[in-house]
């Protein structure tokens, strides 16, 4: 769950631009294979917390490494604000969805949100979306029910928490189209991380008062919060790595990269759980990964028209 925010005036460099591209998307993975480990014995909502607090934490030490305490408030504080809510939102639905299935299922699920998007947009935006991409979205839904079909039957409606979690992506992605960024970098990151933490330590202090074992705080180990600051600063990594990488290629060059994704996460989920997806799920992984390679396709040919065209094209 890893977008560019933000660009810069940098030389092109195309296979710098890979290479950026494709180490991110293998980090991104350890990440969620460390909160599925954190998750059998810390809440998911504890786990997120730290996610968001250590991220909150190294963006505000080299804030001030760097003598920028001051600017990190930055032109767009609201809507930086919300777009962390979103991001502590769509995290804590996916932290949850690792507990109880493997990490590439919930990747793998978490996918459709290129289709979640576009319908979001066309509803939203009233942008236009013509009858091959509706067949895409179709397609790419297909492919999430044959994942999602044992997957509730055998641990139920939480298996459709990596939907939730391409939802609320989704609307953060919405609101990047509607208020394009204008912040840098850290500043972005720091307020993802303020009010990450803020949210979810709320709810984690209100579950705690409550009693409420599921969402209650347990104090972590040493090792625990070594691995809690560890995957903060996977975040902080992996999101810069992404940003470096779209300034120096081009989204049609970078965007199917992201699948990487699945194949790093199938490949430590099976080193650390003993995870493998079936035939099955390979199908259903294969019809997203389609639909949203041809979606993509199809957005950037919309946007590289200079006048309206028949979206029905090739």
């Amino acid at each position: 769950m890893t977008r560019p925010v933000s660009s810069g005036p940098v030389d092109q460099n195309p296979l710098l631009a890979i290479a950026l591209m494709s180490s991110a998307m293998l980090m991104v993975p350890v990440m969620d294979i460390i909160a599925k480990y954190l998750s059998s014995d810390l809440p998911p909502l504890e786990v997120t917390f730290g996610r968001f607090f250590f991220q909150f934490f190294i963006c505000l030490v080299l804030a001030i490494v760097s003598g920028r305490l001051l600017r990190l408030r930055g032109r767009q504080p609201v809507i930086n604000y919300l777009r962390g809510v979103l991001l502590a939102a769509a995290s804590l639905c996916f932290f949850t969805a690792v507990k109880f299935m493997s990490v590439a299922t919930a990747i793998s699920i978490f996918f459709i949100e290129p289709m979640v998007l576009t319908v979001l947009a066309a509803l939203i935006l009233r942008e236009q979306v013509g009858v091959r991409r509706i067949g895409a979205i179709l397609v790419g839904l297909f492919g999430a029910i044959i994942i999602l079909r044992p997957n509730l039957a055998e641990i139920g409606l939480v298996s459709l928490l990596p939907v939730a979690t391409a939802v609320l992506f989704s609307f953060y992605l919405l609101i990047n189209r509607l208020y394009p960024v204008i912040d840098d970098l850290l500043t972005i990151q720091f307020s993802a991380g303020l009010s990450g933490s803020l949210m979810l330590g709320a709810a984690l202090l209100a579950g705690h008062i409550a009693g409420i074992g599921e969402i209650a705080f347990q104090m972590p180990s040493a090792g625990q919060t070594g691995l809690l600051g560890l995957i903060g600063l996977i975040s902080f990594a992996a999101h810069g790595l992404v940003v470096a990488a779209f300034q120096r290629g081009n989204a049609s060059l970078l965007a199917p990269l992201q699948y990487i994704e699945i194949v790093s996460a199938t490949l430590f989920g099976y080193l650390v759980f003993s995870d493998f997806p079936d035939g099955p799920t390979w199908i259903g992984i294969s019809l997203i990964i389609g639909s949203g390679l041809y979606i993509a396709h199809r957005e950037r040919r919309r946007k590289g028209e200079a006048q309206p065209a028949v979206d029905d094209e090739v």
